[in-house]
């Protein structure tokens, strides 16, 4: 009795590369998705901006904005873990785009500067966690989805 044996060790493994590609798209895109809608929404840019690419066998989800990070993480008082600024600081009122105002202790609080200009007082922002909760959230669902795709394309 002959036995043959055949290699379809490079056709598997381009199996699998095409397959990781298209998880890594899918996934990022979920989880990007479910970012826009958990992001507050002021002015709306931030809810415009993110953005995912996938590259190699990675995909980064983010937004280029600075205000992400702030978003995330907090900042001041709020900031997670303690790591934010311990004293209250200024804004100055000219050029303020948002439509949520700076916040002191819960208020709204303006204070009149000695160069004639208005400035709001903060402690910080809350942080939101948007990104992390976008993850956590379609954790599960994304987790499923991988095993579909691979057994999908090993068949």
């Amino acid at each position: 009795m002959a036995v043959t044996l055949i290699d379809n060790s490079v056709q598997v493994k381009a199996a699998l590369g095409e397959a990781a590609a298209a998880f890594l798209h899918e996934a990022a895109g979920e989880v990007t998705s479910q970012a826009k809608r958990n992001t507050r929404v002021d002015s709306g840019q931030l809810k415009g901006s993110w953005r995912y690419i996938v590259q190699g066998d990675t995909a980064h989800i983010g937004s280029p904005l600075e205000n992400a990070i702030w978003e995330e993480f907090g900042t001041g008082e709020y900031a997670l873990e303690g790591k934010g600024r311990k004293t209250a600081w200024y804004v100055p009122v000219d050029g303020y785009t948002g439509k949520k105002k700076p916040t002191f202790q819960g208020r709204v609080i303006v204070v009149h500067g000695k160069n004639g200009k208005d400035f709001y007082k903060t402690d910080g922002k809350k942080p939101n966690r948007t990104l992390s909760k976008a993850f956590e959230s379609r954790k599960t669902k994304i987790i499923r989805r991988a095993e579909e795709i691979v057994k999908g394309r090993m068949k």
